[in-house]
């Protein structure tokens, strides 16, 4: 899969001031993307508030992302949850036309042992038409996914890559170890994003690349090259604002910094709420220095 090397972007769902999703704003921030240097986009993940979206807001966001893109990055769909049967079925069911991979996380709030994840993702693996990528992201799951148990997934034929959001250096250099060579270890979290790429990984699904496209992109393609003096200056002349987005959660802290772009508007759908006037003005004072 090396259409998944380099710099995704978990894409954000725009909304205009009435609460509905404002197609232009999205068309607008998917040729931001195509003409920033970003490699592929990722639809209807955690940064697009696809839990608060209906089916048919879904198949709109689908239809204007692939419109815009015009086949010209690949895609991948988030597809995951907490209830195996209905992950299973929606794979089974839904029109994944045009789309390279899935996009999958581990079950949040039930909180399944390692054997259920594995068991999980062994029903997934099954059932899905597309490789599949695995999302660990612990801080939104309440459990994290051990080396031990991504290995075993990595021997399934159609697993291809990891998303690694646990925040562990050490542990995503473990994965890196010991799964099989041809088995993307992708950081999820933007901070330790060139670093995990340096120690063998396959780059990064990021929050903030999608505001900060060129530069972010450009650190990464250093970091698969070998180059660390250059992909760590541009690593810290970031890293601030990667600490800012977060403040306030995701993705109130990138929407604010996309509306200070002209991409979209900061509107988020409760229970998220917009950034605060201090982070805004933060964010506004990051940008006008930002050379």
């Amino acid at each position: 899969m090396q259409e998944l090397i380099g710099t995704g972007v978990a894409l954000v769902t725009p909304f205009n001031a009435q609460g509905t999703v404002d197609h232009p704003a999205l068309a607008r921030i998917v040729n931001y993307q195509v003409e920033n240097g970003i490699d592929y986009l990722v639809v209807l993940g955690t940064t697009g508030e696809s839990v608060t979206l209906s089916k048919q807001e879904k198949k709109e966001v689908i239809h204007t992302i692939q419109q815009a893109n015009d086949g010209r990055l690949p895609l991948v769909i988030g597809i995951g949850g907490n209830d195996t049967a209905v992950v299973v079925n929606e794979l089974k069911t839904a029109d994944i036309t045009g789309f390279d991979a899935i996009l999958s996380v581990s079950p949040s709030y039930n909180k399944p042992t390692q054997e259920g994840i594995y068991q999980h993702f062994k029903a997934v693996s099954e059932a899905s038409p597309l490789p599949i990528i695995l999302y660990n992201v612990p801080g939104r799951t309440s459990s994290n996914m051990s080396v031990e148990t991504v290995v075993r997934l990595a021997a399934f034929e159609n697993v291809v890559a990891i998303k690694e959001a646990a925040g562990d250096l050490v542990q995503a250099m473990k994965m890196i170890q010991y799964t099989p060579k041809d088995f993307l270890v992708i950081s999820g979290d933007d901070m330790i994003a060139n670093a995990m790429t340096l120690a063998g990984g396959a780059g990064v699904i990021s929050v903030i690349g999608q505001a900060m496209s060129q530069d972010f992109s450009d650190m990464i393609r250093y970091a698969l090259n070998g180059d660390v003096d250059e992909s760590y200056e541009v690593h810290y002349k970031m890293a601030s604002v990667i600490d800012m987005i977060f403040e306030q959660g995701n993705p109130a802290g990138i929407k604010a910094l996309l509306q200070h772009l002209e991409l979209c508007s900061d509107e988020v759908r409760l229970p998220l709420v917009k950034a605060d006037a201090d982070l805004q003005n933060r964010l506004n004072t990051f940008l006008k220095q930002y050379e």
